[in-house]
């Protein structure tokens, strides 16, 4: 990567490291609730419950996603740790977000529990884990898994902008940017990858590049590429 492209992508990241630019935007709910936290209303769990679902949810126009991340929170009283160890879970085959069904939610708070009932925080957990443990999807070596790279990215990095931080024992330089097939289109015009496939290994060369440019937090690269959807909106 040349010195130029280096230089814009900072900037980029430096200025869409704002919470300006994520006001509708999913991360909005576990942010919410880490504010309550730093009040005394609720704890981790509430936040992780609330991360989980946030990514979960995370696909489709930005607008329908908070709509449908309300409309959950709503129904668990704004008490995500409560209503998953209360086992009163909405159970039934209706829609709550896009192809995401209510029967969804519950298997997911299903597993919530169970991990609950024996830990304090998700934070141990591997992403392989949190794939097959949590979101209860098959292992797979290969998959890019966006939402819980995503969803780390929120919990641990730890710069008083955008993201959280509340998994203090979970280094920065150990996460994986979260990949779609915008951030891939996006990585791929920038030179960051010329792979075909969107998977691991894919992953693993976009934050190996980020890594160079920000040391120790490549997923600050996560806003350069945002920048770059604001900037080029035809690209989009």
């Amino acid at each position: 990567m040349d010195n130029n492209t280096s230089a814009i992508l900072k900037e980029w990241a430096e200025k869409y490291n704002d919470e300006q630019y994520f006001r509708e935007d999913p991360i909005i709910f576990p942010k919410r609730f880490a504010e309550m936290m730093r009040s005394g209303k609720c704890g981790l769990k509430d936040i992780e419950i609330a991360a989980v679902f946030a990514a979960h949810f995370a696909w489709g126009r930005r607008a329908m996603i908070v709509r449908d991340c309300g409309r959950l929170f709503d129904h668990m009283d704004w008490k995500p740790y409560d209503y998953v160890m209360k086992r009163e879970w909405r159970d039934d085959d209706a829609s709550i977000h896009r192809t995401v069904k209510w029967s969804e939610t519950a298997a997911i708070c299903r597993r919530l529990k169970d991990l609950y009932s024996g830990s304090d925080s998700m934070e141990s957990l591997a992403v392989p884990d949190i794939r097959t443990r949590i979101f209860g999807q098959k292992e797979d070596l290969k998959a890019p898994n966006k939402k819980i790279n995503m969803m780390r990215r929120w919990l641990v990095r730890n710069d008083g902008r955008v993201d959280l931080g509340v998994w203090k024992n979970t280094s920065p330089s150990g996460l994986l940017i979260p990949l779609d097939v915008h951030v891939y289109d996006v990585a791929v015009i920038l030179g960051l990858t010329g792979r075909k496939q969107k998977d691991i290994t894919t992953v693993k060369e976009i934050t190996g590049a980020f890594a160079d440019i920000f040391p120790g937090d490549p997923c600050k690269g996560d806003f350069a590429l945002f920048g770059y959807g604001v900037t080029h909106p035809e690209k989009k």
